[in-house]
């Protein structure tokens, strides 16, 4: 059983109750305008460059199979249409200008790399979360990795957008001891410009594990702009408590991931986008305290 794995993370405290290790698998089913790992959307591998440490050595030029690097002058650019994600250049590069974000590992491999942090779990009260990307993408390695972690009692919790084969969210069920659970916008056209798909099975798979009584956290992305109008923050509130949750954690929106997006040479949507104030905070909060719910800042 192998699944593609682009970071693990230890001691991670915003991704769920104590100390964690959190493990990212790439694919996921949405293009959200704000994403901060645009590594973690495909399921392949993906070449990453980093034009600042180019030494222009020209040994990736020399050693690439696909013929897919070119001189010219100013810079070792990359065509990625020729470009296969070998690694070749990557392994090759002697400045660490290139690498690559996605990596197999085996089940096995990645119980390996959980094992070596249990002590700090049974201290804090901590544990796994599996997180992405959107780690349903990848469901039958995130099935066997949640059952090989209950069979050792280690606390899991899946970091999940919703949107998700209903059959794949409900076999995990039994061995997820905690479900963070992303709800961005309410409105179904909204949720569609802003991340390029509807909302309606989100909410349908949201409703099936209220029903099958899982624990549950909201986590509420805050992009100042796209989702923090008072029409959306009521109606996510209206939804959560209708539905009888409580937990809300509010995500502010930042912009360390968009040097990733130059070093895929991809575009970003929101480069003039600031983090919220700690004003809009105050009033976000405010709006969902009043439903009853308790929130939090942070994961």
């Amino acid at each position: 059983m192998v699944g593609t794995i682009f970071r693990i993370e230890r001691y991670a405290i915003h991704d769920g109750p104590g100390i964690r290790t959190t493990v990212f698998l790439k694919g996921c089913p949405l293009r959200c305008w704000w994403c901060h790992s645009p590594e973690s959307q495909s399921l392949s591998p993906d070449l990453m460059l980093r034009p600042d440490r180019c030494t222009k050595c020209g040994t990736c030029l020399l050693l690439c199979p696909n013929e897919a690097i070119v001189d010219t002058g100013a810079a070792m650019v990359t065509d990625r249409d020729r470009c296969q994600v070998c690694g070749t250049c990557v392994r090759a590069c002697p400045s660490g200008a290139r690498e690559i974000a996605g990596t197999e590992f085996t089940v096995e491999q990645v119980i390996a790399e959980i094992e070596r942090d249990v002590i700090f779990f049974d201290e804090s009260g901590g544990g796994v979360t599996f997180s992405g990307g959107e780690p349903l993408m990848q469901p039958a390695f995130l099935d066997e990795a949640l059952r090989r972690c209950k069979a050792r009692r280690i606390h899991t919790a899946v970091d999940t957008c919703g949107l998700a084969d209903p059959a794949s969210l409900l076999r995990i069920i039994p061995t997820t001891d905690l479900f963070l659970f992303d709800l961005k916008l309410i409105d179904d056209e909204r949720h569609r410009k802003a991340t390029g798909a509807s909302n309606c099975q989100i909410l349908s798979n949201l409703d099936a594990l209220v029903a099958a009584g899982c624990a549950i956290r909201i986590r509420f992305p805050l992009i100042p702009g796209v989702n923090d109008d008072e029409t959306n923050v009521r109606a996510l509130g209206g939804v959560v408590k209708s539905l009888g949750l409580e937990d809300v954690d509010v995500l502010p929106y930042h912009r360390a991931g968009i040097a990733k997006y130059h070093r895929l040479q991809k575009d970003y949507r929101l480069p003039d986008t600031q983090p919220p104030t700690a004003e809009q905070l105050a009033e976000v909060v405010s709006m969902l305290t009043a439903y009853g719910l308790t929130v939090q800042i942070g994961g």
